[in-house]
C-alpha cells in the first residue's frame, strides 16, 4: 500500500515539474502530457528555424567577405559590434585608433581575432561634442578598409 502511494505521489511530483516547465494550466494528467508534447514541437521548430539562421548567416559570410558593422545607440554611448571573416594585422588597434579620433572612452570590450575577427564593445561618448551612430559605423568601417589594404601588402 505504502509503495503504491509513494509511486503515486512520485508520479504527481513529475507532472507538477512538466506543467511548470512547459507553462501548463492543464489539471489532468492527459492534458499536461499534451501540452508537453505541444511544447517539444515547438522547440523543435525552433530548432530547426535557429539552425537555418546559422546556415544562411554561415552562407552569407563566405560569399561576402566584408565585414560587418552595426552601432547603436545607448544614449550616451554606442554598442559596437564588428565581424570579418578575415582577421589583419592590426585591426583591433586600427579600430581602437579611430574610437579614440571620435573622442569615444572604450568602457568595455571583447574581442576574438583567431581566425575570423569578431568586436563587440561598448563606448562612452566624450562630453565635447556629440557624435552620430553613423558617422562611429562610417569611422569603424574606413578603420578596416586602411588596415585591410596595408595587411595585404605585407
Amino acid at each position: 500500500m505504502v509503495s503504491r502511494e509513494h509511486k503515486r505521489g512520485g508520479l504527481h511530483e513529475k507532472l507538477q515539474i512538466l506543467r511548470s516547465i512547459t507553462n501548463s494550466h492543464a489539471v489532468n494528467k492527459a492534458s499536461v502530457i499534451v501540452d508537453a508534447s505541444k511544447y517539444i514541437q515547438e522547440l523543435k521548430k525552433k530548432v530547426m528555424r535557429l539552425n537555418q539562421e546559422i546556415d544562411f548567416a554561415q552562407n552569407n559570410i563566405e560569399k561576402t567577405p566584408l565585414p560587418m558593422v552595426s552601432v547603436e545607440n545607448l544614449g550616451r554611448g554606442f554598442l559596437i559590434n564588428v565581424f570579418s571573416a578575415k582577421s589583419f594585422p592590426g585591426l583591433l588597434v586600427s579600430i581602437l585608433e579611430a574610437f579614440e579620433e571620435l573622442g569615444l572612452n572604450l568602457l568595455e570590450a571583447r574581442a576574438s581575432c583567431t581566425n575570423t575577427f569578431r568586436l563587440k564593445a561598448v563606448g562612452g561618448e566624450n562630453q565635447i561634442e556629440s557624435v552620430d551612430v553613423g558617422v562611429v559605423e562610417q569611422a569603424v568601417l574606413q578603420a578596416i578598409k586602411n588596415c585591410s589594404g596595408t595587411g595585404e601588402e605585407e
